[in-house]
């Protein structure tokens, strides 16, 4: 896939690492411009002197509005405006209801889905300035269905899909699209704590009909179409990228267990 997005602009929260800066990458190679919004200073700056031309970096805490508000002002007065946002931010944490920490639940809550409230808020006034824009929520597949031991981040990823949808209802007037992606097992520094320990990498793999996991830039391939114009009649769902994992109902390999036989 070669889009090429010459004067188009974009806010990318989480941008400094893993899909979020997937997706800068892919922007500033085709004449796009990005302004992160991200905590990550060191990888922030590092892409900003990758692409000086078409990069900004804010350090931005996406549980706060008015930084948000600062992140869109820089596009606007940087670039020209924004045509669109991708909000990448999120943070996991184990924990279910009955043993989690209160606070804990409320710091997943507020990074994940209040982050893209807050983004898609201060985003939308200067979408509608430029005639329209195109919103990406990243969301997981842990939105579509529940894992052990993350109810925080299940529910935090179930309300970024509903949201999305209630996003393009509501603005689809103004020629603004929203959608949810929602990817599976993806090589992220979300994913590295838990990749790494072996008993749970292979069984993720063995549930994975590819028998993979997904990389951040294959993500960025679908959320750069979803971007585009190519998607021009896409808005108010949530798309899976995840290799297969969550096409089964966890019913056992028959076929399989008797061929080992």
């Amino acid at each position: 896939m070669d889009i090429d997005f010459d004067g188009k602009v974009y806010l990318i929260t989480g941008g400094a690492s893993g899909i979020g800066a997937a997706v800068v990458h892919y922007l500033a190679r085709h004449h796009g411009c990005a302004v992160i919004a991200d905590i990550n200073d060191e990888a922030g700056n590092a892409l900003v002197a990758q692409y000086p031309q078409r990069v900004r970096y804010r350090n931005t805490d996406v549980t706060q509005l008015a930084q948000l508000e600062a992140a869109c002002e820089l596009a606007e007065t940087t670039f020209g405006g924004l045509d669109g946002a991708v909000n990448s931010a999120g943070i996991g944490s184990l924990g279910t209801v009955a043993d989690m920490p209160v606070d804990e639940w409320h710091k997943v809550i507020n990074v994940d889905l209040h982050g893209v409230f807050y983004a898609c808020r201060a985003s939308i006034p200067l979408l509608r300035k430029r005639g329209g824009g195109n919103i990406v929520n990243i969301a997981s597949l842990s939105g579509v269905r529940a894992d052990y031991g993350f109810a925080a981040y299940n529910a935090a990823k179930a309300g970024v899909i509903n949201l999305s949808r209630t996003i393009a209802l509501d603005h689809a007037h103004e020629h603004i699209r929203a959608t949810a992606v929602c990817p599976g097992y993806i090589a992220t520094p979300l994913t590295a704590a838990a990749g790494s320990v072996d008993a749970i990498h292979n069984d993720w793999l063995q549930r994975i009909p590819l028998q993979r996991e997904g990389t951040a830039e294959e993500v960025a391939q679908l959320i750069v179409f979803l971007l585009s114009p190519a998607s021009s009649y896409i808005t108010g769902t949530e798309i899976v990228i995840d290799g297969g994992l969550g096409s089964s109902n966890n019913q056992p390999n028959i076929p399989g267990i008797f061929a080992a036989l």
